[in-house]
C-alpha cells in the first residue's frame, strides 16, 4: 500500500466521520451502534462495499423527510443491519465454519484412535 492511498483513505474517512457528526443526535446514536454491529458481525468485505455510506445517505433522505431515526430502521436496529448483509460472507459466518471444522477435526480424532 502506498502512501497516498493511505491519506487518501484518511480523508475519506474523516469526510464520511463528519457527514456523520452533521446528523441529529438520534441519527448518530444509531448510526454507531449500526456501525458497531456491523464491523463485529457484518460482512468480510464491509470497507469496500460502500454499506456504511450508504446508510448515511438513507439517513440524511429521513432528516430530510422529517423522519424519526427508528422509523428508517425500524424498532429492531439488528434486524435492519442483518437485512442489509444477508447476502454477504460475514464474519459470524466465517467463525460457525470454523466451530464445525473444529468439532469435525476432533470427532475424527476420536472416531480414528477407537478403530
Amino acid at each position: 500500500m502506498r502512501i497516498h492511498d493511505i491519506i487518501e483513505g484518511k480523508k475519506e474517512w474523516r469526510a464520511h466521520t463528519a457527514r456523520v457528526q452533521a446528523l441529529p443526535q438520534d441519527y448518530q446514536i444509531v448510526y454507531k451502534e449500526i456501525q458497531k454491529y456491523l464491523f463485529k458481525v457484518g460482512p468480510v468485505e464491509l470497507p469496500e462495499t460502500g454499506l456504511l455510506s450508504g446508510i448515511i445517505d438513507l439517513f440524511e433522505e429521513g432528516v430530510g423527510l422529517g423522519k424519526d431515526v427508528l422509523e428508517v430502521t425500524g424498532s429492531d436496529v439488528a434486524a435492519f443491519c442483518d437485512a442489509l448483509v444477508k447476502d454477504s460472507k460475514t464474519y459470524a459466518d466465517i467463525y460457525k465454519e470454523s466451530v464445525g471444522q473444529e468439532v469435525n477435526k476432533a470427532i475424527k480424532k476420536v472416531t480414528d484412535r477407537t478403530k
